[in-house]
């Protein structure tokens, strides 16, 4: 008879979780690297007992915001590779719901979490219970439901037994390279401290290898045949080249053939070394890759969503544009109407390199030394726009740019909404050794922090975490600096003061014409229907220090050199605050990208911009 162990199901899970190990290529690591977590009333008596007896060997750290600790798990998993994340333990109601935009976040960017929301009580012995949404139709509905469009795997625990099911597919699909992101077991709190005999063998050491899927033959031939009669084809080298760890096998196919490569958010970096690198690609990239893209007659995509903002809402090819794409995952590698390979990237670009080899392909020199001009043109433009002038505001493309200076290996830049993302895209020279990690899947304000946290905290402070974010995010969730001060975090947090959403207020300017509304952070006149008055004096470097951290402050070039030089040196979470200018940027890929104009309206400026619009959407295709 199999040997038993009694246990609550909160301790089952914490058991469980200890014993799970991910394989990629044989190195081997622990699967869920701890856990993070906010106690209340659903999750204290079950989920915090059981890590405090059964918790040795799975660290705790305290969030102070449950979206936070998603992002945070996110940033731990992009710097394991997707081979390792950590689990989120929330309390009932607000605190589980609080997560939903942390699992959206990472379902979007195919990043691997571990959610465990807290639930109401299956018994429902207490009756109408605190945070209860009670719904006419549904009696067996919670709030909690809310998360089953936003993960990759959803299942509530109605008894502990169900856990001996529920936990290895939980496992199953972090570790997919095609289907992994947000996976959700919800934990009603009774269930939590309900006891059952578990199996002991539930609880061996179990490791779940994520797979390279091999292409298919035939697919690489096609493909092969594809670009065998391209002249002028283009790579677009997404995040998937870098989960699949095929960095120089891209390299090394771009370079053999003469293909020249654009990079998306997720792919920011995975091409370094490549001999005819466009850097950052689509709305927000470089001009280089616009330039390139417009004339190409074949696109490649390897690991990318292809996402409206890559592809310019899918006006950027040219209508003579044909599309191979490259993907673990089958409905991304069909978009466009593409040529599919649906295999790893490693495994694909070393079949399609010897496919095309066997054909003797190669671009022409003609056309390599057209795009090598191209990029040199791009480059001094882009520099000459993001030149200092003495005395005037700093630019955010200079503040990024002697960011970028400061990074060395072992270096990782963080961003992810507002002008920084774009800015790292058009400019972020990784020849050094630094990385880039932009999460713009869900453009998400306030990842920033919690996700710099959770790569500090997966490699154990090796090298600086770089946090580049606006003044409008860092008002959405500097909260999680304190947690990086319990522990220890080598973060530097790079606040750019422009007053306001600036960004937006940019698109805004360019769809409506109009020259703020809501956009800048200002009091609000006599008698004003929005913020319009003198802009806000905030003291970000008090709040800073008043949350434990390092601060410096920086308004010209020597000053924020200096910033960069201290923090890096601080054994502990840093914020720089950097005055920058208002408005205005550098120079951009001059590509459209589809926002919602206005059809009609009574104001010129609005039908000059409906006109914009409507020349931008006549270039878009229509393929699925």
């Amino acid at each position: 008879m199999a040997q038993t162990v009694s246990l609550t199901a909160a301790q089952a899970v914490v058991r469980f979780l200890k014993s799970q190990y991910s394989d990629y290529d044989g190195l081997q690591e622990r699967l869920i690297g701890g856990m993070y977590g906010i106690f209340g009333h659903g999750n204290v008596a079950g989920m915090g007992e059981a890590l405090e007896e059964y918790g040795d060997d799975l660290p705790f750290y305290q969030a102070k915001n449950e979206q936070s600790m998603v992002h945070a798990a996110m940033g731990y998993a992009k710097a394991k590779n997707r081979r390792a994340t950590l689990a989120c333990s929330a309390s009932i109601g607000p605190g589980s719901t609080n997560m939903l935009t942390g699992a959206a976040t990472a379902t979007i960017n195919r990043i691997p979490v571990l959610l465990l929301p807290s639930d109401i009580f299956a018994h429902r012995r207490p009756g109408t219970v605190l945070q209860l949404l009670e719904h006419p139709l549904e009696a067996d509905l919670s709030v909690n439901d809310a998360f089953r469009p936003l993960s990759r795997f959803f299942d509530r625990i109605s008894r502990p037994e169900q856990l001996l099911t529920a936990l290895p597919e939980a496992m199953r699909i972090l570790v997919d390279p095609a289907n992994t992101g947000a996976v959700t077991i919800s934990l009603p709190q009774d269930v939590q401290g309900e006891a059952f005999s578990c199996p002991a063998g539930f609880f061996d050491r179990r490791v779940w290898r994520v797979r390279r899927a091999s292409p298919n033959a035939d697919e690489i031939a096609r493909a092969a045949d594809l670009i065998a009669h391209s002249s002028r084809p283009l790579v677009i080298a997404g995040g998937g080249v870098r989960y699949a760890e095929a960095e120089a096998e891209l390299v090394a196919f771009c370079n053999r053939f003469g293909i020249p490569v654009m990079e998306t958010f997720a792919g920011k970096g995975v091409s370094q070394g490549a001999s005819l690198l466009l850097g950052g690609g689509g709305t927000t990239g470089t001009g280089a890759a616009a330039r390139v893209g417009e004339k190409a007659d074949l696109v490649i995509a390897i690991g990318t969503r292809l996402t409206d903002f890559t592809t310019a809402s899918r006006s950027h090819f040219n209508s003579e544009t044909r599309y191979l794409s490259l993907n673990v995952n089958a409905q991304d590698a069909c978009k466009l109407g593409a040529e599919p390979i649906v295999a790893d990237a490693k495994l694909a670009l070393a079949a399609l390199g010897e496919a095309l080899a066997a054909r003797g392909y190669a671009t022409t020199h003609s056309f390599r030394n057209e795009v090598r001009g191209v990029v040199d043109t791009w480059l001094e433009n882009y520099r000459t726009s993001i030149s200092h002038e003495q005395g005037a505001p700093l630019k955010q493309g200079t503040i990024i740019a002697m960011v970028n200076q400061a990074a060395v290996k072992g270096d990782v830049v963080i961003a992810a909404a507002g002008t920084p993302p774009g800015e790292i895209m058009k400019a972020w020279d990784n020849s050094a050794g630094s990385e880039c990690f932009i999460e713009f899947g869900f453009s998400c304000m306030g990842h920033e922090i919690p996700a710099g946290l959770g790569v500090a905290i997966a490699r154990e402070n090796r090298g600086t975490v770089f946090v580049v974010i606006g003044d409008g995010t860092y008002l959405m969730g500097p909260t999680e600096l304190v947690t990086a001060v319990q522990e220890g975090a080598r973060l530097v947090t790079v606040v750019i003061e422009n007053w306001g959403f600036q960004c937006i207020r940019a698109l805004q300017q360019a769809s409506t014409g109009a020259d703020n509304f809501g956009n800048e952070f200002r009091r609000r006149s006599a008698g004003g229907r929005q913020p319009d008055g003198d802009y806000l004096d905030v003291d970000y470097a008090a709040n800073a220090r008043s949350m434990g951290c390092a601060v410096f402050s920086a308004s010209d070039p020597d000053g924020l050199a200096e910033a960069l030089a201290q923090a890096r040196t601080v054994d502990g979470p840093a914020v720089i605050v950097v005055k920058a200018e208002k408005r205005g940027g550098s120079i951009g890929a001059d590509l459209w990208w589809e926002v919602g104009v206005a059809e009609v309206s009574g104001l010129e400026r609005v039908r000059e911009a409906r006109r914009r619009y409507e020349t931008g959407r006549a270039k878009q295709k229509t393929l699925v």
